[in-house]
Protein backbone atom coordinates (compact mmCIF):
# COMPACT_ATOMS: atom_id res chain seq x y z
CA UNK A 1 0.00 0.00 0.00
CA UNK A 2 1.32 3.59 -1.28
CA UNK A 3 1.88 6.18 2.14
CA UNK A 4 1.99 9.64 1.36
CA UNK A 5 5.33 10.78 2.71
CA UNK A 6 5.23 12.66 6.35
CA UNK A 7 7.41 14.71 7.51
CA UNK A 8 9.29 13.28 10.89
CA UNK A 9 7.34 15.63 13.39
CA UNK A 10 3.23 16.02 14.05
CA UNK A 11 2.28 18.61 11.52
CA UNK A 12 -1.18 19.89 9.85
CA UNK A 13 -1.63 18.02 6.56
CA UNK A 14 -2.33 20.12 3.56
CA UNK A 15 -5.99 20.45 3.09
CA UNK A 16 -5.92 20.55 -0.74
CA UNK A 17 -4.02 16.88 -0.83
CA UNK A 18 -6.31 15.54 2.10
CA UNK A 19 -9.25 16.51 0.11
CA UNK A 20 -8.16 14.78 -3.00
CA UNK A 21 -10.29 11.42 -3.69
CA UNK A 22 -8.50 7.98 -2.63
CA UNK A 23 -7.08 6.69 -5.99
CA UNK A 24 -5.50 10.46 -6.90
CA UNK A 25 -4.26 10.98 -3.25
CA UNK A 26 -2.38 7.19 -3.86
CA UNK A 27 -1.18 8.06 -7.67
CA UNK A 28 0.63 11.69 -5.96
CA UNK A 29 2.19 9.92 -3.14
CA UNK A 30 5.65 8.93 -4.56
CA UNK A 31 5.78 12.50 -6.47
CA UNK A 32 5.25 14.03 -3.55
CA UNK A 33 8.75 15.47 -1.76
CA UNK A 34 8.80 16.20 2.02
CA UNK A 35 10.54 19.80 2.26
CA UNK A 36 11.26 21.79 5.34
CA UNK A 37 11.42 25.76 3.99
CA UNK A 38 12.95 28.74 5.43
CA UNK A 39 12.15 32.18 5.85
CA UNK A 40 12.45 34.69 3.24
CA UNK A 41 13.15 31.75 0.82
CA UNK A 42 11.83 32.45 -2.29
CA UNK A 43 9.88 29.75 -4.52
CA UNK A 44 9.70 31.47 -7.81
CA UNK A 45 9.74 34.81 -9.06
CA UNK A 46 7.20 37.08 -10.75
CA UNK A 47 7.59 36.36 -15.10
CA UNK A 48 10.20 33.08 -14.16
CA UNK A 49 9.27 29.58 -14.62
CA UNK A 50 8.13 27.36 -11.85
CA UNK A 51 9.85 23.77 -11.37
CA UNK A 52 7.29 22.79 -8.37
CA UNK A 53 4.44 23.66 -7.31
CA UNK A 54 4.13 23.59 -3.15
CA UNK A 55 1.68 22.45 -0.55
CA UNK A 56 2.35 23.64 2.44
CA UNK A 57 1.40 22.23 5.93
CA UNK A 58 2.60 24.39 8.69
CA UNK A 59 4.96 26.82 6.49
CA UNK A 60 3.28 30.06 5.08
CA UNK A 61 3.79 31.65 1.90
CA UNK A 62 3.06 35.18 1.11
CA UNK A 63 2.38 35.99 -2.97
CA UNK A 64 3.88 39.22 -3.90
CA UNK A 65 3.46 41.89 -6.74
CA UNK A 66 6.40 44.09 -7.09
CA UNK A 67 7.40 47.49 -8.86
CA UNK A 68 10.52 48.26 -10.88
CA UNK A 69 11.46 49.96 -7.99
CA UNK A 70 11.58 47.31 -5.59
CA UNK A 71 8.26 48.56 -3.59
CA UNK A 72 6.09 45.23 -2.76
CA UNK A 73 2.48 44.23 -1.60
CA UNK A 74 0.86 40.96 -0.50
CA UNK A 75 -1.46 39.54 -3.15
CA UNK A 76 -2.58 36.77 -0.98
CA UNK A 77 -1.55 34.24 1.30
CA UNK A 78 -0.85 30.33 0.93
CA UNK A 79 -0.83 28.08 4.06
CA UNK A 80 -1.98 24.38 4.95
CA UNK A 81 -5.28 25.03 2.93
CA UNK A 82 -4.14 25.93 -0.16
CA UNK A 83 -1.17 25.67 -2.86
CA UNK A 84 1.68 28.14 -4.25
CA UNK A 85 1.93 27.86 -8.06
CA UNK A 86 -1.51 27.66 -8.88
CA UNK A 87 -0.74 29.45 -12.87
CA UNK A 88 1.13 25.82 -13.42
CA UNK A 89 -2.38 24.14 -13.35
CA UNK A 90 -3.78 26.48 -16.00
CA UNK A 91 -1.23 25.96 -18.61
CA UNK A 92 0.86 29.50 -17.64
CA UNK A 93 4.68 29.00 -18.61
CA UNK A 94 5.53 32.07 -16.14
CA UNK A 95 4.52 32.87 -12.68
CA UNK A 96 2.18 36.17 -11.89
CA UNK A 97 3.68 36.87 -8.80
CA UNK A 98 6.73 36.48 -6.29
CA UNK A 99 5.82 33.58 -4.05
CA UNK A 100 8.35 33.66 -0.98
CA UNK A 101 8.27 31.57 2.40
CA UNK A 102 7.29 34.29 5.20
CA UNK A 103 6.92 31.54 8.15
CA UNK A 104 9.10 28.71 7.64
CA UNK A 105 7.82 25.40 8.33
CA UNK A 106 7.09 22.33 6.27
CA UNK A 107 5.49 21.19 2.54
CA UNK A 108 5.26 18.61 0.09
CA UNK A 109 6.17 19.57 -3.46
CA UNK A 110 5.29 18.12 -6.81
CA UNK A 111 6.86 18.98 -9.85
CA UNK A 112 5.05 21.29 -12.32
CA UNK A 113 5.20 18.08 -15.26
CA UNK A 114 3.40 15.75 -12.58
CA UNK A 115 0.66 18.33 -12.00
CA UNK A 116 -0.13 19.42 -15.54
CA UNK A 117 -0.03 15.26 -16.38
CA UNK A 118 -2.28 14.66 -13.19
CA UNK A 119 -5.31 17.06 -14.38
CA UNK A 120 -6.08 14.65 -17.94
CA UNK A 121 -6.95 11.22 -16.17
CA UNK A 122 -9.16 12.71 -13.63
CA UNK A 123 -11.91 15.07 -13.36
CA UNK A 124 -12.03 15.30 -9.94
CA UNK A 125 -8.43 17.31 -9.58
CA UNK A 126 -9.73 19.79 -12.25
CA UNK A 127 -12.59 20.73 -10.20
CA UNK A 128 -11.07 20.83 -7.02
CA UNK A 129 -7.83 22.86 -7.99
CA UNK A 130 -10.92 25.12 -9.72
CA UNK A 131 -12.82 25.74 -6.53
CA UNK A 132 -9.45 26.66 -4.79
CA UNK A 133 -8.42 28.89 -7.47
CA UNK A 134 -11.27 30.94 -7.26
CA UNK A 135 -10.70 31.13 -3.55
CA UNK A 136 -7.52 32.30 -3.91
CA UNK A 137 -8.67 35.06 -6.46
CA UNK A 138 -11.24 35.51 -4.24
CA UNK A 139 -8.50 36.59 -1.37
CA UNK A 140 -6.57 38.40 -3.85
CA UNK A 141 -9.97 41.09 -5.00
CA UNK A 142 -10.76 41.00 -1.00
CA UNK A 143 -7.08 42.39 -0.42
CA UNK A 144 -6.80 45.14 -3.13
CA UNK A 145 -10.29 46.56 -2.13
CA UNK A 146 -8.49 46.36 1.66
CA UNK A 147 -5.48 48.36 0.31
CA UNK A 148 -7.42 50.71 -1.37
CA UNK A 149 -10.23 51.58 1.67
CA UNK A 150 -9.05 50.35 4.74
CA UNK A 151 -7.03 51.91 7.42
CA UNK A 152 -3.77 50.42 8.17
CA UNK A 153 -4.96 49.39 11.68
CA UNK A 154 -7.99 47.27 10.31
CA UNK A 155 -5.07 46.37 7.70
CA UNK A 156 -2.40 44.97 10.24
CA UNK A 157 -5.37 43.39 12.58
CA UNK A 158 -6.63 41.66 9.79
CA UNK A 159 -3.05 40.59 8.74
CA UNK A 160 -2.19 39.13 12.48
CA UNK A 161 -5.99 37.21 12.28
CA UNK A 162 -4.40 35.62 8.71
CA UNK A 163 -1.23 34.62 9.90
CA UNK A 164 -2.76 32.52 12.90
CA UNK A 165 -5.24 31.06 11.06
CA UNK A 166 -2.77 30.05 8.72
CA UNK A 167 0.11 28.92 11.16
CA UNK A 168 0.23 25.45 13.55
CA UNK A 169 1.43 27.06 16.58
CA UNK A 170 0.23 30.77 18.03
CA UNK A 171 3.56 32.71 17.64
CA UNK A 172 4.46 34.48 14.03
CA UNK A 173 8.00 35.59 13.54
CA UNK A 174 8.53 38.77 11.46
CA UNK A 175 10.01 42.04 11.56
CA UNK A 176 7.90 45.36 11.37
CA UNK A 177 9.60 46.03 8.33
CA UNK A 178 8.45 42.78 6.71
CA UNK A 179 4.58 43.58 8.07
CA UNK A 180 5.18 47.39 6.15
CA UNK A 181 6.46 45.72 2.66
CA UNK A 182 3.18 43.03 2.82
CA UNK A 183 0.46 45.57 3.57
CA UNK A 184 2.57 47.84 1.03
CA UNK A 185 2.82 50.96 3.74
CA UNK A 186 5.56 53.06 5.54
CA UNK A 187 7.51 51.08 8.82
CA UNK A 188 6.02 54.13 10.91
CA UNK A 189 2.51 53.53 10.05
CA UNK A 190 2.65 49.74 11.49
CA UNK A 191 4.12 50.95 14.83
CA UNK A 192 1.65 53.48 15.46
CA UNK A 193 -1.02 50.43 14.57
CA UNK A 194 0.46 48.24 16.77
CA UNK A 195 0.76 51.05 19.97
CA UNK A 196 -2.85 51.40 19.34
CA UNK A 197 -3.93 48.00 19.57
CA UNK A 198 -1.75 47.81 23.08
CA UNK A 199 -3.65 50.94 24.21
CA UNK A 200 -6.87 49.12 23.72
CA UNK A 201 -6.37 46.40 25.55
CA UNK A 202 -6.02 44.07 22.67
CA UNK A 203 -2.25 43.08 22.50
CA UNK A 204 0.40 43.33 24.56
CA UNK A 205 3.32 44.25 22.89
CA UNK A 206 6.96 44.41 24.14
CA UNK A 207 10.33 44.72 21.37
CA UNK A 208 10.05 41.23 19.73
CA UNK A 209 6.81 40.04 20.38
CA UNK A 210 2.92 40.38 20.24
CA UNK A 211 0.69 38.63 22.82
CA UNK A 212 -3.13 38.78 21.99
CA UNK A 213 -5.04 39.31 25.19
CA UNK A 214 -8.20 39.14 23.15
CA UNK A 215 -8.74 37.50 19.55
CA UNK A 216 -12.69 38.39 19.47
CA UNK A 217 -11.57 42.27 19.96
CA UNK A 218 -8.78 41.86 17.60
CA UNK A 219 -11.63 40.61 15.25
CA UNK A 220 -13.40 43.78 15.31
CA UNK A 221 -10.36 45.84 14.81
CA UNK A 222 -10.09 43.93 11.72
CA UNK A 223 -12.16 45.18 8.72
CA UNK A 224 -14.55 42.97 6.59
CA UNK A 225 -12.06 41.41 4.23
CA UNK A 226 -11.22 39.05 7.11
CA UNK A 227 -14.23 37.21 7.49
CA UNK A 228 -15.50 37.30 3.62
CA UNK A 229 -12.03 35.93 2.62
CA UNK A 230 -13.04 33.03 4.74
CA UNK A 231 -16.36 32.75 4.28
CA UNK A 232 -15.60 32.51 0.41
CA UNK A 233 -12.93 29.57 1.11
CA UNK A 234 -15.33 27.82 3.30
CA UNK A 235 -18.45 28.23 0.80
CA UNK A 236 -16.17 26.59 -2.13
CA UNK A 237 -14.16 24.57 -0.40
CA UNK A 238 -16.65 23.43 2.47
CA UNK A 239 -15.34 20.05 3.55
CA UNK A 240 -11.53 19.50 3.94
CA UNK A 241 -11.18 15.24 5.05
CA UNK A 242 -8.41 14.79 7.15
CA UNK A 243 -6.37 11.21 6.24
CA UNK A 244 -3.64 11.56 9.26
CA UNK A 245 -4.80 12.67 12.71
CA UNK A 246 -3.41 15.73 13.90
CA UNK A 247 -1.53 15.70 17.26
CA UNK A 248 -0.30 18.51 19.38
CA UNK A 249 -1.76 21.05 17.29
CA UNK A 250 -4.74 22.88 16.82
CA UNK A 251 -6.67 22.70 13.60
CA UNK A 252 -6.81 25.15 11.10
CA UNK A 253 -9.57 27.54 10.27
CA UNK A 254 -10.20 26.52 6.82
CA UNK A 255 -12.87 23.59 7.57
CA UNK A 256 -16.25 23.08 7.85
CA UNK A 257 -16.69 23.75 11.35
CA UNK A 258 -13.82 25.92 12.74
CA UNK A 259 -12.31 25.63 16.28
CA UNK A 260 -11.70 28.73 18.11
CA UNK A 261 -8.13 28.98 19.47
CA UNK A 262 -7.34 30.20 22.72
CA UNK A 263 -8.37 33.70 23.52
CA UNK A 264 -4.50 34.34 24.54
CA UNK A 265 -2.40 33.53 21.91
CA UNK A 266 1.49 35.06 21.45
CA UNK A 267 2.82 36.48 18.37
CA UNK A 268 6.78 37.32 18.05
CA UNK A 269 6.90 40.62 15.86
CA UNK A 270 10.54 40.94 16.03
CA UNK A 271 11.35 44.46 15.35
Amino acid sequence: MIKIPKPQHALVQNQLLAALPQADYQRWAPHLESVELRAGQVLHEPGGTAAFVYFPSSAVISLTSMTLDGASVELAMVGAEGMAGVAVWMGSSTMFSQAAVQSAGHAYRLRAVALRGELQPSGAVLTLLLQYTQALMAQVAQTALCNRYHSIDQQLSKRLLQGLDRSPANELSMTQECVANLLGVRREGVTAAALKLQHAGVIRYQRGHIVVLDRDRLEKCACECYSSAKKEHQRLLPSMPRREPLRDVPPPYFTAAPARPPVHAGLALAT
